[in-house]
């Protein structure tokens, strides 16, 4: 019989202290941090590390506790650099799963997409085989390996702003979300939520309004909400692969693309595409997950210290965002980067709504749920 994991929602408050670095975006209002994909024992750990008392165990306990079981080395997979914010975000993480599990488990951060694409990573953690353990991703990657309710995490201009992403991430809906593909039985569990910041467009060629990027050649991925909202605004949407994309864009197969403002900076797309129009049409919603097979071969107490990681990296994630993203947009602006606000975003809006319309058709109420949290 299949084994059923309980995810739990992990409530979390603000990180006080401030931990600086060029990378990701956060808003700076407290958060609650919704964290599912814990086993019962595991779960019940988790609570009793927290709860403190006479059964609770110390952040410090809990390690030495796990100190003491088999040591497992995790390979993490990041397309990103380690500059940017998923990549800070990864690094924390790292760092804290190390430190609660007293040192048993060691994350091998392999970034910069040595291991491939986000596809590519996702095709080796579901084959099997435990070359690939883990890796952060964005949520919509999902959306073809069981994870469809995280589509409407793309949906363009679902999230008016960061405030809104985090009540999602932070509700009883985000444990829901992150353990969709566990059970749907594609063997990865989502274990937290963050954010790199909105997606904006940026070309080899100023773009100054939604007009401008009519008849343009604009990279996607092979997302067909993607596809849509890039047919939708007048473009021509072209697949590229994201390590080629600076080639593409350097030999004229795209015109354009479109990324996280401090991601669009750290693969130095500015060399080649340096008009970055700020459209806002998503947020870039990541998620770190695990495979069920690594997961399985954790004892309750390093489980325990992942969980508690994934809480307080989330935290992390949310405190640097936005304050690393407005730093990046300076420095590109310093840098003579062409930057163009959209001070109206109605146009963009009407033109994205038949694709908004065509893949919330499904999942009407859920959708509606979280476009109410705002």
């Amino acid at each position: 019989m299949k084994k059923r994991w309980i995810g739990t929602a992990l409530c979390a408050a603000m990180v006080v202290a401030s931990l600086s670095g060029c990378g990701l975006k956060e808003p700076d209002a407290p958060a609650t941090t919704a964290a599912p994909a814990a086993d019962a024992g595991a779960t019940e750990a988790a609570e009793k590390t927290e709860a403190g008392g006479e059964e609770g165990k110390s952040d410090d306990a809990s390690g030495a506790a796990a100190a003491n079981d088999p040591a497992v080395t995790l390979v993490y997979a990041e397309v990103n650099p380690l500059d940017t914010i998923v990549g800070q975000t990864d690094s924390f993480f790292k760092e804290k799963v190390e430190e609660l599990s007293g040192g048993s488990i060691t994350i091998d951060l392999q970034a910069s997409g040595v291991l491939g694409s986000e596809n590519d990573v996702l095709d080796t953690m579901l084959g099997g085989g435990g070359t690939i353990d883990m890796s952060r991703i964005s949520a919509f990657a999902l959306t073809s390996y069981g994870g469809e309710k995280s589509m409407l995490l793309s949906i363009p201009y679902t999230f008016v702003n960061r405030d809104h992403f985090w009540n999602f991430a932070t509700s009883d809906l985000a444990p829901e979300f992150l353990l969709e593909p566990h059970d749907n039985g594609t063997g990865v569990r989502g274990l937290f939520y963050g954010e790199e910041g909105f997606r904006h467009f940026f070309t080899k060629n100023p773009v100054n309004s939604l007009e401008d990027l009519a008849g343009m050649k604009l990279r996607v991925s092979n997302d067909p909400i993607m596809n849509g909202m890039v047919e939708g605004l007048g473009a021509s949407p072209t697949v590229v692969a994201f390590g080629e994309l600076y080639s593409a864009l350097q030999t004229g197969v795209v015109d354009g693309a479109e990324q996280p403002i401090a991601n669009y900076k750290s693969n130095a797309f500015p060399e080649v595409a340096n008009n970055l129009i700020l459209d806002g049409h998503t947020l870039g919603a990541i998620q770190v997950i695990i495979t069920d097979e690594a997961w399985d071969k954790l004892t309750e107490n390093q489980q325990a210290a992942v969980m508690e990681a994934s809480k307080l990296a989330s935290e992390y994630n949310r405190k640097i965002s936005e304050e690393a993203e407005n730093k990046v947009l300076e420095e590109l602006k310093a840098e003579g980067c062409n930057v163009v606000e959209v001070t109206d975003k109605a146009p963009w809006q009407e033109a994205c709504k038949k694709v908004v319309e065509e893949n919330t058709a499904a999942y009407a109420d859920l959708y509606k749920q979280i476009v109410d949290m705002q």
